[in-house]
């Protein structure tokens, strides 16, 4: 194995597992914060990167992977170049045959590696980890269960270790936070038990990503602060960032925090639950302020015609679908609240600009207008940006989760009720099925974000 400056070296690591819906953004620079020498992403689908387009966040100084419907599919930055595993599964096979492997191998510079579970015989084992090694890859990561064990089930140290007397190759053991792993010097233990090179760690550094540090495991509260200043500087959506939470609090969700926790539907709820309301509304501040700059320079740099906007009232928004209910719009929210006041119907005026051929809308309330200064991929989403603005200005509830408003709970209680097994639903339950799947990953580099499994 030819190793370079670009390299992800497999010997001796502290490694954060992939963890489905866990091993996002914020969570992966927490683990490095703490002592990780690698972290992996969660999960992701092969066909769903191909539908993806690669855009250069310049508000938050990252590189995004956006779906067409605008979702973030993967978000990397600086901090982790050359130390994040971009993973990614077939979701067309239920194995990962060595051919593939081999191409991989023949095609990139990166380091490609391996993660299996173990086969019901050892000497089956063997001989898979033998085929593997022979493709060329640069390490391979064992999880010391059979596929049909549960963490609950001892993890096999023994098997593990008879892979590494096998292999050249860096083994990576996996498998050790439910019998082996609760502090820092557990993680050493449990390589020197296994014979590996470098440790993954799952669950324990999911309940606790201090277990990386040498110093010791750091108060819970003060790690859930950090977390979530990572979610908020990154733009985190607030589910992610809820459900991750959840899993560090675990026996404690019972708790008054965990109670705030379980009820907040926006990010800014979340950090109100743990004291941190000044910052949200600073840093949010900072990032609305950092995109109308950028987008201010970007008409300038289009050369638009300069408009006389005097007395158009702006913000920097959009319109998120995900943070509202199901029957609420801000569109509906302004549309109500101009009946209420016995005033003339909003009127929006929307252009689309011919270079990349987004939209603005000013809408007009009470002869005043109002604008996003964020261009939008359509008219209806520029009209609703258009919306909130008018709301944010009059102090007025446009209908986000977690708001109160008499008028919004009675359009609640006329809506009939969500399937919890709906198209959302399934989507975020689909990841963790794919936990069941062998997959590849990809070494970090300069250029690439960056590995897969």
């Amino acid at each position: 194995m030819i190793l370079n400056s670009l390299s992800l070296y497999y010997h001796n690591k502290l490694i954060l597992a992939p963890m489905v819906r866990v091993g996002t953004l914020p969570m992966r620079l927490l683990a490095l914060d703490y002592g990780a020498d690698i972290v992996y992403c969660e999960e992701l689908i092969d066909l769903k990167m191909i539908q993806c387009k690669r855009v250069v966040n310049e508000v938050l100084s990252t590189v995004d992977f956006v779906a067409p419907d605008d979702r973030v599919v993967f978000r990397t930055c600086e901090r982790e170049q050359n130390r994040v595993v971009f993973q990614m599964v077939r979701d067309s096979i239920a194995a990962c045959p060595p051919e593939i492997l081999s191409t991989l191998v023949k095609g990139t510079h990166r380091p490609v590696t391996c993660k299996i579970r173990i086969l019901p015989s050892l000497e089956d084992t063997l001989s898979l980890v033998k085929r593997i090694e022979r493709t060329g890859i640069a390490a391979i990561a064992v999880h010391g269960r059979k596929r049909e064990e549960r963490p609950q089930h001892p993890v096999s140290c023994e098997v593990i270790k008879a892979i590494a007397d096998t292999l050249s190759i860096p083994v990576i053991a996996n498998g050790g936070s439910h019998d082996h792993i609760q502090q820092y010097s557990d993680i050493e233990d449990f390589r020197q038990a296994t014979a590996a090179s470098s440790v993954m760690v799952a669950r324990a550094a999911m309940w606790n990503p201090s277990i990386f540090l040498k110093e010791g495991l750091r108060p819970l509260e003060e790690v859930m602060q950090k977390y979530i200043r990572y979610a908020v500087q990154y733009d985190n959506h607030y589910t992610n960032t809820k459900y991750c939470l959840c899993q560090m609090l675990r026996e404690q969700l019972e708790s008054p925090q965990g109670r705030l926790l379980h009820a907040a539907q926006s990010s800014r709820e979340i950090c109100e639950a743990f004291g941190l309301g000044a910052f949200y509304e600073e840093t949010t501040q900072e990032l609305d302020a950092q995109q109308a700059r950028l987008s201010a320079k970007t008409s300038e740099e289009t050369g638009e015609p300069a408009e006389d906007t005097s007395g158009v009232i702006k913000m920097a928004v959009k319109f998120d679908r995900r943070a509202y209910p199901a029957q609420i719009t801000p569109k509906m929210c302004l549309l109500e609240w101009c009946r209420r006041e016995k005033l003339a119907q909003p009127v929006y005026e929307t252009v689309q600009r011919p270079l990349d051929r987004l939209f603005s809308s000013i809408v007009t309330v009470a002869e005043q207008k109002y604008q996003s200064t964020l261009w939008d991929k359509s008219k209806k989403l520029a009209e609703q940006a258009a919306a909130i603005v008018c709301l944010r200005s009059q102090g007025l509830p446009e209908g986000r989760l977690g708001e109160e408003s008499p008028s919004l709970h009675k359009r609640k209680r006329e809506a009939p009720d969500q399937d919890p097994g709906g198209p959302r639903a399934q989507e975020l339950a689909q990841p963790g099925d794919l936990c069941k799947k062998p997959f590849v990953a990809l070494g970090s580099g300069e250029e690439s974000p960056l590995e897969g499994w």
